[in-house]
């Protein structure tokens, strides 16, 4: 088994119109044992910023606190959040420094830059880059997670309907993958506000 696929995660991100989702699942696992259903694999950077972080859990909490003290940092000096590009380029550089030891994470990053436009992007773990205008996937269900959002995705949904279909997308896909599950944490990002919910899946 890959170091990546040791805890198990699902993670996927969509962009709609003037709005961005990302929604991980709860499992917390060591292989095939499931230890805790409320692991959050989902971090607020600020209000319009959020980055999911799959892979191996004690990496994704140090990534968390870095990110948070590298953005904290930058609040500081430049008197503004940071942009959800700019966020990007300093995720790819954190990682990349430690490219001869890497941190077992695959980083997904959703926001809304200032005018308003949905910013996605997906990254290894050595912080190569993949920008997205759809959907961008990460953790061990991936081959089922794309399938099923390359069926239910399109362009412009409100947030409403973008809430329907990264759920639908991704309870249906980690429904798939016996190392991500139990229920799912769903944030939909829009210009005014965070609307935030919890779901159950079938199983749970």
């Amino acid at each position: 088994m890959s170091i990546f696929e040791y805890n198990g995660s699902a993670i996927v991100a969509m962009a709609g119109k003037e709005c961005v989702a990302i929604a991980s699942d709860l499992r917390f696992g060591v292989q095939l044992a499931t230890l805790a259903t409320d692991h959050k694999k989902v971090y607020k950077i600020h209000d319009q910023l959020f980055i999911g972080l799959a892979g191996l859990g004690t990496d994704s909490e140090t990534l968390s606190q870095r990110f948070t003290f590298k953005h904290n940092l930058y609040k500081l000096r430049e008197e503004r959040d940071i942009k959800p590009s700019a966020f990007a380029q300093l995720v790819s550089a954190t990682l990349y420094e430690r490219r001869f030891g890497p941190y077992f994470c695959q980083p997904v990053i959703a926001g809304l830059e200032p005018d308003g436009t949905p910013y996605l992007c997906g990254m290894d773990s050595i912080g190569a880059q993949e920008p997205a205008k759809d959907f961008m996937v990460a953790g061990t269900a991936t081959d089922s997670l794309l399938g099923i959002c390359e069926s239910l995705w399109r362009p412009d949904l409100g947030p409403e309907e973008l809430f329907e279909t990264v759920s639908q997308a991704l309870l249906s896909g980690q429904d798939r993958d016996c190392l991500a599950g139990w229920g799912a944490v769903v944030y939909v990002i829009t210009k005014d506000k965070v609307i935030a919910r919890t779901l159950r899946g079938r199983m749970d």
